[in-house]
């Protein structure tokens, strides 16, 4: 599987970000919130939305960066058809290995990773 993240795998408009919000189901835990949907398109795709209070635009820009990296290379792990929505709140500082086990952690509560696949 190609591991470049193209621009089709990033939701922007402004109608599909309500349509997850609406119909999505949540998960939650420390500093970050993760809402899932259907879509009917045969890849994910994903956006994140750090809160306004995160800090400055360059600290939320940097959280982007960071949860996209993630994402790009651990796409092949989730599956396909979903839209996810990462809502990032404001909290302490941490390490882009804790990042990643969050988002993994709440990609796994939500149940859209393929648990046969191996890290």
């Amino acid at each position: 599987m190609r591991k470049s993240l193209s621009k089709s795998e990033i939701v922007r408009r402004r109608s599909e970000i309500d349509r997850i919000f609406k119909t999505g189901r949540k998960t939650s835990s420390r500093g970050m919130s993760l809402i899932v949907t259907t879509n009917d398109l045969p890849f994910s795709r994903i956006v994140v939305i750090p809160t306004r209070k995160y800090g400055s635009a360059v600290e939320r820009n940097r959280i982007r960066r960071q949860i996209r990296e993630i994402w790009r290379t651990e796409k092949d792990r989730f599956l396909p058809g979903y839209d996810f929505a990462f809502v990032v709140y404001p909290g302490r500082n941490v390490d882009h290995a804790f990042q990643r086990r969050h988002v993994l952690t709440l990609c796994r509560q939500a149940g859209v990773m393929d648990l046969h696949r191996s890290p």
